[in-house]
């Protein structure tokens, strides 16, 4: 099939399904670090594939519990989207009414979901969010919802992108755009992806594009000769977004400095993955808090590695050195490194989302999923509101972050990052160190400060 491992470890009742390679970690007894099959590549062009996999229900859940229990009972920790807003002192913003309003978040997921306004309605409810109305535009001939395990796949990863990129900017507009992508043998369903976000961007549909998929670059057919032209062909949506000043997110991976790789190979050296990877992209990596009920740090954020998954990040193996990160070039080398900042993403330190989509009775209603398709979406609210702070789009915001990083990291909200590593499986990957590194970016942010910083002119 071409395509990557899933990107994102969820939490689900053993009898669920999921899409794609995903790994499982439920309540069965999966072990942390489990590997998995990848699946059969072939001369298509590689499948995206969701950042988050399947209905993500710790089995018998029926209410939200403080991470204290989650701690007791299943020796992780889970918050919900007040202790995030709380953990990244988002506070300040909403009250002087920087909530993303005006601004609008543009998400892509193949399939959607069929329930994703009333899951939205039930999420925003438990958590006294301000509801808002999804508006779904279709693109290409998208299946009739039967509850294959693709469709129950990327419905899964719908609710969490809908879900947190709301609760954290809950005063912007959410488009979801449905592609109809099939996860079969010999699909491209990147062209289908890249045509549907380039019309999105040329009718202004938002100002933040969010993307929880990707795939290894060295699945794409003649990767690292005459710069992978499969990939390079696919970028013209990205070109798009750059000329009219909309800002372009992507996950940056949920298996350290590794991913799947063609043939029989799984996780054995260092590749990265894209849309991650490209320079007209913000790469958004993961973190792990530590927080209490509340939502108060018990200690500082380090870099997503738990057992169950690491925060992608790397050097690409197609793309050059972009400009902006000539003064990193000690740590880059001569090529695009990834990723750029990095938010919460650790299946210790799970996000809660409701969904109730799934035909099996059992996982109707709440469940936890970690990645960075949970560090995405979050990351996309921070930047619609910076973008209604600045009463203007902000574009490729690569070229300013690593400025802010640079000059005065801490003044201008970033939160370095020092502690972990992205190593996974038998990869070794890269250690956080002071300033930016290949595991967690520049680090991570401090809400108020960053959207202040990112927004000035």
């Amino acid at each position: 099939m071409g395509q990557s491992i899933a990107r994102s470890r969820t939490l689900r009742a053993a009898s669920a399904v999921t899409a794609g390679a995903a790994a499982l970690l439920t309540f069965a007894g999966v072990a942390p670090g489990t590997a998995v099959a990848s699946a059969t590549p072939s001369t298509a062009l590689p499948q995206p594939v969701p950042a988050s996999q399947g209905h993500l229900l710790a089995s018998g859940l029926s209410s939200v519990l403080p991470t204290s229990t989650c701690l007791s009972k299943m020796k992780i920790r889970c918050y919900t989207p007040l202790q995030y807003r709380k953990a990244y002192n988002l506070a300040p913003l909403y009250k002087s009414g920087i909530t993303g309003k005006g601004r609008t978040i543009v998400i892509v997921d193949s399939f959607g979901s069929p329930t994703i306004q009333t899951d939205l309605t039930t999420f925003d409810k438990t958590f006294g969010l301000p509801d808002t109305k999804v508006d779904v535009k279709q693109w290409g001939s998208v299946p009739k919802w039967t509850g294959t395990p693709d469709q129950l796949g990327w419905a899964g990863e719908t609710t969490l992108d809908v879900e947190y990129a709301h609760a954290i900017a809950p005063g912007a507009k959410i488009i979801l755009v449905e592609t109809g992508v099939a996860e079969t043998e010999g699909t491209t369903g990147f062209p289908e992806m890249m045509s549907a976000e380039k019309y999105a961007i040329d009718h202004h549909w938002g100002d933040v594009i969010s993307q929880s998929f990707g795939a290894t670059e060295n699945t794409f057919p003649g990767y690292g000769k005459n710069g992978t032209p499969s990939l390079q062909a696919l970028r013209y949506a990205f070109v798009d977004a750059y000329k009219k000043g909309i800002t372009v997110l992507g996950a940056s991976g949920d298996n350290g400095a590794t991913d799947s790789t063609t043939g029989s190979a799984l996780y054995t050296q260092r590749v990265n993955s894209w849309p991650s990877s490209d320079p007209l992209v913000t790469s958004v990596g993961g973190t792990e808090l530590t927080l209490n009920d509340k939502g108060d740090r018990l200690k500082a954020d380090m870099v997503w590695n738990d057992g169950y998954g690491a925060g992608g990040g790397g050097i690409s193996g197609v793309f050059g050195r972009p400009n902006y990160q000539n003064h990193v070039a000690k740590v880059t080398g001569a090529h695009r490194g990834t990723p750029d900042i990095s938010m919460s993403a650790a299946v210790n330190g799970a996000a809660w989302v409701y969904s109730s989509f799934d035909p099996n009775p059992k996982n109707d209603g709440w469940g936890l999923t970690g990645g960075t398709s949970e560090a995405t979406p979050i990351f996309s609210g921070i930047v619609a509101m910076a973008d209604q702070k600045a009463c203007h789009d902000l574009g490729l915001i690569n070229p300013k972050l690593y400025r802010m990083g640079r000059d005065d990291a801490a003044r201008n909200g970033i939160v370095d990052v020092t502690t972990g590593n992205n190593s996974f499986a038998k990869v070794t990957g890269y250690n956080a160190v002071k300033g930016y590194d290949l595991a967690s970016g520049w680090g991570t942010i401090n809400g108020t400060l960053f959207v202040d910083a990112l927004a000035r002119r």
